[in-house]
């Protein structure tokens, strides 16, 4: 069964940190472009950060740059988040998708995970 599953969300105080990981199974990310969106109640789904496939290209919504990095483990077959100076405005539902063969993360997205809560707030 091919699939994404997020983790690393929680409650966290603002200025605090989180790391989330992206992890598939049942296929390799390797050839996959991967990028974190989020969402909030009432609101559209926002891309976050992305990561390209080959190039290893990255890029980021203004709203994260300079407070979020990604990163990917291809032996670990995992994506990462690392999340600092965190803000209650980043309080979203995250979620992980992947694109094969690409290397941004415009247009669909061939697999998406279910998402992780994470809540910045005192």
């Amino acid at each position: 069964q091919l699939q994404l599953v997020e983790s690393g969300g929680g409650l966290v105080q603002p200025g605090g940190s989180l790391r989330l990981s992206c992890t598939a199974s049942g296929f390799s990310l390797d050839y996959y472009a991967i990028g974190w969106f989020r969402q909030t109640p009432g609101k559209e789904r926002e891309g976050v950060s992305c990561i390209g496939s080959s190039n290893g290209r990255t890029n980021y919504a203004d709203s994260v740059k300079g407070r979020f990095t990604i990163s990917r483990d291809n032996a670990k077959n995992t994506v990462y988040l690392q999340m600092n100076s965190l803000k209650p405005e980043d309080t979203a539902v995250y979620f992980c998708a992947a694109k094969l063969l690409a290397s941004s993360c415009t247009g669909g997205m061939h697999y998406w995970g279910k998402g992780t809560l994470v809540t910045v707030s005192s």
